[in-house]
This record gives C-alpha cells, structure tokens and sequence, in this order.
C-alpha cells in the first residue's frame, strides 16, 4: 500500500511553517510528570474515545499496546465531531472526561490543543522523548509557550477523493485547473452521476471545499495571509476567500451536487462515492480507509488536489497537522494513558497509525499512500499551506464558517454577509 517514494520532512515543514499558534500561557499546569492521582500504569481499563476519521489507526495501536503490556484493556468509542466540540468539551470542564481523548492540533476550535491547553485541561507530555522529533515548522499545532499536549501521528492531505470507475464512464481524468473541473462534473452529470457528493448536513463537512479552494484564491497570492489577519490588516471579506465562496455557489447552481446537500450526512455521501452513484468528494486523507470500507472495490478509490484557479502554478494544495489525541489533565489513570501516547510515538507505532490514515508521518522516513501521489509535486515545491482554522485566535470562527456555509448552501445569506461573520467572529478576543 505505500510508494518506494519517500518524502523528506524538509519538504513537509513548510505545511506548517507559518503556523505558530498565538497560544497564551497556560496559567495552572495539570498533571505535569507522573500526573496527579494517576493509576498503575500496568493495569485497568482506559477510557479512550475519539473521532470516526481516527479509528483505523487509533484502534490498532491500542490494540497493539494491549497485546504487549499484561493486564491493560481499554474501552474505545467514538463521537461525532460536532458532539465533540459540545459534549466532551463539557465533560472536560466538569472533571468527568475520559482518560485520553481526541484533541485538534492547534488552535480554532473549542477542542483545539491551545484553547483545551490554556484552561489548563491537558495533560504535558514534554517528559516523553518522541516530543523533541517535532519538526520545528510543526510546533505550533502541538505545544503551548513551549510544551506539548497532544499527539498526532502526521500530516493529512485535503483534496478529493474520486472513484475511478465512475470517471472512466464519463471518459474523464482528474483535472489540473477549474475549468477543467467544470467539465469534468459536467460529463459526469451528463452520464447520470453526481459529479461531487457533498454531506453538509454534517457540520465539519461544510468546511471542506473552502478550505481546498482557499489555497489556490488567497494564499498563491498572499502567502502572509495568516499574519495579515492577525494584524488587522486583511479580512475574509476582502481577499480571495470572496472567490472561493463564489465558486462552492457555482458548483452548486451548476447542479454538481447531490440534491439537498444540507439533508445529506458524511456518511451517505462516503457510501455515494464508494458505490460509484457520485464521483468525488473534497475530504481529508484521513477518512480514505472509510471510502475503501465502504467498497466492495477499494483500488477504484484514489485522490487528486482540487483545483481552485485556472492558473495551475497557483493551485496550492491544503495539508495540515491531521486530528490527534491527549492526555486529560483529571485522569485518574494519567500515568496509564501517558505510557500509552509514549508508545504511540515510537516510530513503529507511528508509521502504523500514519499509515492506517493515509496521511505522512510526523517524523522518520516517511513513505505515502499511492492515493496521494499527485500531491507530492505541491509538497516539493511548498506550495502547501495549513487547515485554515490552524491559525485562527479563537474557537468562534469554525462553527461561524459552519453555519454561514450551511445558510448559503440553504439560500439564506449571501457571500458577502457570511464573510462579514466570519470576519466578526475572527475579532473576537480569546
């Protein structure tokens, strides 16, 4: 399943490179060294749970821990992303939170590693050594004034995943430009496909297609873009996420998308793509096992960037830091869980996880799905930029950009209004 093409950690740091979170200091430090009251850490159940999109490499390295450490067991589940934002950040707050549980690299949302860190929520894990293999460029989506609190295994492509099948119905091939783009969905759509299956009606998928277009609009043009708006001397309204916005419309009155994208869940857009009855979808590297699962033929499925201009030389590419875990700073099992991330760092372990999610390990020689090959030319010329909430100074602009999208996918805002939004919440103090 992996190329002979290795790609240097050189070449990924600039995915990261600008991404230093504005992260304050933590205030009161939990859990540092051994942990509170932390547990044996030979024995018991942990209580872990994380995100659908982390489960083939999470459930794997756990169970690979549980085979060699007697008398471990854990207890593994899994929450919606939006549940997660709400639910387990509660549970965080009220001191009743699984041991180890997911956490966003970075910052820009509520269960992101700087915002969970600055209320003094995570445990540091500095003391472990896989943490002094963090590339420079990538610090900031792991540590907060200079420790670390979660782990991720490495870094997650965003384009789309295509079922090859349905594209050689239509006698297509994956396009270099947007225009070619719109042919492509429109011979799709001549054949009775659904060019681009869209779930809107999951909050985190609504991100996606901005996020992919952005790249190629804003940062090809202004690659301080990040900086500019956290100097007040750039807006959403203002740049190049005008375009991107305008173009989601487009596919949209194009008819490239299923019906009633905000009705339509992750999941049935996934069974669209793997069944062939949709071609595409803009997604994450991470969640190409589930396509593959859902498929009695996963070779058909594969991933090309999603191109943004008609300029192909400014047609960037999304990567970032993909959704990781941490160590709840109230664990009663701390030093458990701890061990645990530990071992998730070894490299071994690490190239296990990367490679169940399709994404590039943090660190180590670094071998990539066959499914991303057509990214690496962006990744060699650093023409590669972070998620966009990566950067962003607090958790209110994601789930602006949430709904501002749902309501211009439902006809009830405009391009103008809902960047307007997202730029007020961007003002918010932390």
């Amino acid at each position: 399943m992996a190329l002979d093409q290795s790609v240097s950690r050189r070449r990924l740091l600039q995915l990261i490179g600008g991404a230093s979170v504005a992260a304050t200091a933590v205030g009161t430090l939990a859990a540092c060294g051994g942990g509170g009251s932390g547990s044996s850490s030979s024995g018991g159940t942990l209580k872990v749970i994380g995100v659908g999109d982390q489960e083939a490499g999470l459930r794997k390295v756990l169970d690979a821990y549980k085979s060699s450490h007697s008398g471990f067991d854990f207890n593994l589940s899994f929450a919606p992303a939006d549940q997660v934002q709400t639910a387990l950040r509660t549970q965080l707050g009220g001191g009743n939170a699984p041991d180890v549980h997911v956490v966003y690299p970075g910052n820009g949302s509520a269960m992101s590693m700087a915002q969970l860190a600055k209320a003094g929520l995570l445990a540091d894990l500095s003391s472990q050594s896989w943490t002094q293999k963090i590339p420079d460029g990538f610090k900031g989506a792991f540590q907060s004034d200079g420790k670390t609190y979660i782990f991720s295994p490495g870094s997650s492509m965003l384009g789309a995943i295509y079922n090859k099948k349905a594209f050689a119905t239509a006698g297509v091939e994956p396009p270099t430009t947007w225009s070619e783009l719109l042919s492509v969905c429109e011979k799709l759509k001549a054949k009775g496909i659904v060019p681009i299956a869209l779930g809107a009606q999951t909050p985190w998928i609504t991100q996606l297609i901005p996020y992919a277009l952005v790249p190629g609009t804003v940062y090809a043009k202004t690659p301080d873009f990040d900086d500019k708006m956290l100097a007040g001397q750039a807006s959403f309204a203002e740049s190049g996420w005008v375009d991107a916005m305008n173009k989601y419309l487009e596919l949209q009155k194009k008819g490239f998308f299923n019906d009633n994208p905000n009705g339509t869940t992750y999941e049935q857009a996934t069974s669209m793509v793997a069944t062939g009855k949709a071609a595409m979808a803009v997604q994450v590297s991470a969640v190409l096992s589930a396509f593959r699962a859902a498929s009695q033929t996963p070779d058909d499925l594969s991933m090309f960037p999603f191109p943004a201009t008609d300029v192909a030389a400014d047609n960037w590419i999304p990567a970032g830091v993909v959704v990781g875990i941490a160590v709840s700073a109230k664990s009663k099992k701390s030093d458990q869980a701890k061990s645990f991330l530990d071992y998730c760092g070894q490299q071994e372990n690490l190239n296990t996880w990367a490679e169940a999610v399709s994404c590039v390990p943090l660190y180590g020689d670094a071998k990539v799905d066959p499914a991303l090959t057509l990214f690496l030319p962006a990744l060699k010329a650093n023409k590669a930029v972070p998620f966009m909430d990566q950067r962003w100074p607090n958790a209110e602009v994601q789930p602006t950009h949430f709904a501002v999208v749902q309501e211009l996918l439902g006809g009830k805002t405009t391009v103008d209004a809902a960047l307007k939004k997202m730029d007020e919440a961007y003002r918010k103090k932390a």
